[in-house]
């Protein structure tokens, strides 16, 4: 029954990922999104992991989400870019994908070899993790907590600021 409810959660979360890469509608690509995390957070319950689960749905499908929403209706994205801009975009994009696949190919030749463990021995402590990320990976956290601050902050200037036309 596990393999069942495994396979129906991974196709469907690769399903709504592509329906989100194909689908044009900005409101449509975040309820996409949502469907995905939502399926992954059901993945990760599949795999006793129930920490993880439920971050996934009420971080992700839950309050990031409702950010993506809100940033979707707030400025208007219906306006295409000039055609040049289409062309820098879709080398950057390419550019980038390859960047991402190269790393995606790293980080699984890694966990094949087994080095790819955080916490070392197998085991689900929420505590240790903790512990790892407020020591050994402090810098990490404090960079990566200053730049979803720094994103918030340019977030509400764009927001504040008013067209004088």
């Amino acid at each position: 029954m596990a393999w069942t409810v495994f396979l129906l959660l991974s196709f469907l979360c690769v399903g709504s990922v592509a329906a989100m890469i194909l689908s044009r509608n900005q409101a449509h690509n975040a309820l996409f999104l949502v469907l995905a995390f939502s399926s992954l957070g059901g993945i990760f319950g599949l795999l006793d992991a129930p920490f993880a689960a439920v971050v996934q749905v009420l971080v992700y499908a839950g309050a990031i989400m409702v950010l993506f929403l809100f940033a979707i209706m707030m400025f208007n994205l219906r306006q295409s870019p000039p055609p040049e801009r289409r062309r820098i975009r879709a080398v950057l994009a390419a550019g980038l994908g390859l960047v991402l696949l190269a790393e995606l190919i790293v980080a699984g030749m890694r966990a094949f070899q087994g080095s790819a463990e955080v916490l070392g021995a197998p085991g689900r402590d929420i505590a240790r993790l903790g512990k790892l990320l407020f020591s050994d990976y402090l810098y990490a956290f404090e960079i990566t907590s200053l730049l979803i601050l720094a994103a918030l902050v340019g977030a509400l200037a764009l927001a504040g600021k008013k067209d004088s036309s």
